[in-house]
């Protein structure tokens, strides 16, 4: 699929990822519905998008079923149709599923909450928005269709992530599930799972923490959210590319 054809959604909009996503396709010439809970940061990427396509933004919790159902059909008539989706939108909420203090001895275990929040956005949120936009277009026979699932290196299990894991694990292997579904609307589904990238919320993390990963990555290096466009794009550009996941982690190993 050419990207100057393409009507995408880009959730997690706000920042990251997600913004680099929307400038790269804008500047291509494609159409692009960015969607986040943070509309200072969505107002930010629609000002950074320049090109020949066309950026709209609104306000999207894809962890909120009815804020998804309204979302999509917008999105739709404001592109003037739709036949793809980026699900990029992401947090992070890490911590030991079970931990004892050092000097008090403690045990404390990771909260619901916790579990729940992450679940919501990356794995539930993601569900509901492949659904709902490939709902959409097979009510208005839009195809051929792609959607690009952001998984992550994590996926293979990493200590003080088990929310994360799950979430991201699941979301690779639906990415077979769903290219077989998906396949006779003729939407093909890929995912790009990234290691290490330099994001907001990347950068939030313990510098400790952070110095380790970063040792560990063959390359030497942190990735960069350009690295991950390079992926996303192949994925939307190549029409023999459908239920599988590319790594792009600079070779590091969890």
């Amino acid at each position: 699929m050419k990207l100057s054809d393409l009507k995408i959604i880009v959730t997690g909009g706000g920042s990251g990822m997600g913004r680099h996503f929307a400038m790269r396709l804008v500047e291509a010439g494609a159409q692009v519905a960015i969607g986040d809970v943070n509309e200072a940061g969505l107002a930010e990427t629609a000002a950074m998008c320049k090109g020949p396509g066309k950026v709209h933004s609104r306000k999207l919790d894809v962890a909120d079923e009815a804020d998804v159902a309204s979302y999509v059909p917008w999105a739709n008539g404001a592109m003037g149709g739709l036949n793809g989706l980026i699900n990029n939108a992401g947090i992070l909420r890490d911590g030991l599923l079970v931990k004892k203090d050092r000097e008090t001895g403690q045990v404390k275990t990771l909260s619901k909450a916790q579990w729940d929040a992450v679940i919501g956005v990356n794995l539930t949120g993601a569900t509901l928005m492949a659904r709902d936009v490939v709902a959409k277009m097979v009510e208005t026979n839009q195809k051929p269709g792609v959607v690009v699932n952001m998984s992550s290196v994590a996926r293979h299990g990493n200590r003080g992530q088990s929310n994360y894991t799950a979430a991201k694990a699941a979301l690779a292997a639906n990415t077979v599930t769903w290219s077989k579904e998906f396949a006779p609307f003729g939407v093909r589904v890929g995912a790009v799972a990234p290691g290490m990238v330099e994001t907001p919320m990347t950068q939030g993390m313990n510098q400790k923490a952070r110095d380790a990963l970063v040792a560990a990555i063959p390359v030497g290096r942190i990735g960069l959210p350009e690295d991950l466009w390079l992926a996303v794009k192949f994925v939307l550009e190549c029409d023999y590319f459908d239920g599988r996941t590319i790594d792009v982690d600079g070779g590091l190993s969890m």
